[in-house]
């Protein structure tokens, strides 16, 4: 269990020996466009603690974001990560983005964005686009979305890498145009490229369980229409996203990355009930069909998550029934026609 958020963002950003030996493999400095947003602050904590531990104190993790929040910007500098503010959506020229030879690639627009088309489009697609173009020569790891994929029937486990795409809604749509600007730079100038589809990650504060979790606690009814879920621990999400770069080729290396579950959503809100003493609520009645990943490549290539769902369970129930911090951050994990 995690005492505070000091301990939890502790946990966040223990690199494992895997990790560790994988990076210390990579030459260069790695940069992390949109380190600002929920995953990008412990990506990059875990980042620099693994290329200490790997003997690469030299070699610096670059952090890029607007930084609207400054307390995060200065706890990052103060573990060695350096910061630099730039505004990827302003006019400023890509070119003043410092030199890398690893790029992780985290910008995305979702929530909000069914109003706002053009900046959906411009932030998901447009910018995948100019980093593509600054940083051919260097090894890119882009987060994706599972959104990417169609709907699937909930009986027949979830959507592999082979399998066709089918995004549903503008959202999605835009997230395969960030997969399509970026296999362009693959395929024009032989970047190295992996494309990392990622479901739900989750920690205490944040997540499809925290959502669950909090609606029990406070008597809201929770919307079972969409039944069933993957979800996957941030840690493990991150640490596959940054090993990934060791994958990455001009023939576009694609992960789905997920946990090894398919969870009822039903039966995680009886859970939640359960540990916290409290009656859940439902509305809606469960669709045949749910947004599914299997990401059985990714977990024969890395390993399972070291926190499987059990645990993670037990540290959502704890985190909620002490009066954790749980950030306005709703995943809208229910909504299945596209509208964020």
């Amino acid at each position: 269990m995690f005492e505070d958020e000091a301990a939890l963002e502790a946990a966040l950003a223990t690199p494992s020996a895997d990790l560790v030996a994988d990076l210390g493999r990579l030459e260069g400095d790695l940069v992390v466009l949109g380190a600002g947003g929920k995953m990008g602050p412990s990506l990059c904590l875990l980042a620099r603690r693994a290329l200490d531990e790997a003997g690469g104190r030299h070699r610096r993790v670059l952090a890029v974001s607007r930084w609207s929040d400054q307390q995060v910007r200065a706890g990052l500098e103060a573990v060695g990560v350096t910061t630099v503010a730039f505004d990827l959506l302003s006019d400023d020229s890509f070119d003043e983005l410092p030199d890398a030879a690893n790029v992780v690639f985290m910008v995305g627009a979702k929530f909000g964005t069914s109003g706002a088309p053009g900046r959906l489009w411009q932030t998901n697609s447009v910018v995948a686009g100019l980093a593509a173009a600054r940083y051919r020569d260097a090894r890119i790891a882009a987060f994706s979305t599972g959104n990417v994929y169609p709907l699937v029937p909930i009986t027949e486990g979830g959507s592999t890498e082979a399998d066709q795409l089918g995004p549903v809604g503008e959202y999605a749509m835009s997230c395969l145009g960030r997969e399509r600007v970026f296999g362009y730079a693959a395929e024009t100038w032989g970047t190295p490229l992996s494309v990392i589809r990622l479901n739900y990650a989750v920690e205490p504060r944040y997540g499809v369980l925290a959502d669950v979790f909090s609606q029990v606690r406070d008597g809201i009814p929770v919307d079972v229409t969409t039944g069933a879920v993957n979800v996957v621990w941030q840690r493990y999400a991150n640490e596959v996203a940054l090993r990934s770069l060791l994958h990455a080729t001009p023939e576009q290396f694609v992960l789905n990355l997920t946990g090894p579950e398919t969870l009822s959503v039903r039966e995680l809100a009886v859970e939640a009930g359960r540990r916290l003493g409290v009656e859940p609520e439902f509305k809606g009645t469960e669709a045949p069909t749910a947004l599914l990943n299997d990401a059985s490549r990714c977990h024969e290539l890395f390993g399972l998550p070291d926190a499987g769902i059990e645990t993670l369970l037990d540290w959502q129930a704890d985190w909620i029934a002490r009066g954790g911090v749980v950030w306005d951050k709703p995943t809208k994990f229910q909504v299945r026609d596209g509208k964020f």
